[in-house]
């Protein structure tokens, strides 16, 4: 039918319909395709104890424009008026050249943004506060959800001592005990770790190191507990 109408014009008017037209399919393609909230296509972070960004979007993806937010999850609220995509890129907190010098590449206050990687996307995490948290014993498991299967050279795991004020100091390296250190795991969709942290009460942070065996990739990984 369209060839039929536009053998019959001129040029010109060709011309015009032919650019009607494509406004008008266009216009078809966006009613008809689903709108739904853009997403990192690889990598992964910790989903027990869930990690910050990623906890977030999962209680708040669907209703992120929810106003009850900052009053139910302060956090959260403040990370999604930062930077949306520390959310939609849940799976995506890593940096990249670090050479395994951790502390020279991330330092005392960033820890939970790798260093303010990606222009500062991840910056809110950063911040100490009331986080939400996930209730553990002293013996737990880390799970981590490698999304893409990249595999793990290690996992790092670290605990916050204990009398650190996880809702009013921002985390440090000297904050830390390295709990756990890992072998390599084969590619799969979780790498998990039994670990142990005797000797705590009160809200901690969980650290994961994950050292993805695809590529020179390295994340940090910060997740919030009460023990």
């Amino acid at each position: 039918m369209f060839s039929q109408v536009l053998r019959h014009e001129p040029a010109d008017a060709r011309k015009g319909t032919v650019r009607a037209l494509l406004v008008l399919l266009a216009a078809a393609t966006l009613l008809l395709t689903p709108w739904s909230a853009p997403t990192a296509s690889a990598h992964g972070s910790v989903a027990d104890p869930v990690s910050r960004n990623y906890g977030c979007l999962q209680r708040w993806g669907d209703d992120f424009q929810n106003p009850a937010m900052e009053q139910e999850d302060p956090m959260c609220w403040q990370a999604w008026q930062h930077d949306t995509n520390a959310m939609w890129n849940w799976n995506g907190l890593y940096r990249e050249g670090t050479g395994g010098d951790f502390q020279r590449y991330i330092p005392d206050n960033q820890l939970c943004s790798a260093g303010q990687t990606e222009n500062g996307r991840y910056n809110a995490l950063d911040n100490p506060g009331p986080w939400q948290t996930t209730q553990v014993d002293s013996t737990f498991t880390v799970d981590l959800y490698d999304q893409a299967q990249h595999g793990a050279d290690y996992l790092e795991i670290y605990v916050t001592k204990q009398g650190y004020d996880a809702e009013n100091d921002a985390l440090d390296w000297d904050d830390l005990e390295l709990i756990e250190r890992t072998g390599s795991y084969e590619p799969s969709e979780h790498y998990t770790a039994e670990v142990s942290a005797p000797g705590r009460s009160g809200h901690h942070v969980v650290y994961t190191i994950w050292k993805a065996s695809h590529a020179d990739q390295i994340y940090f990984i910060c997740s919030d507990v009460t023990f």
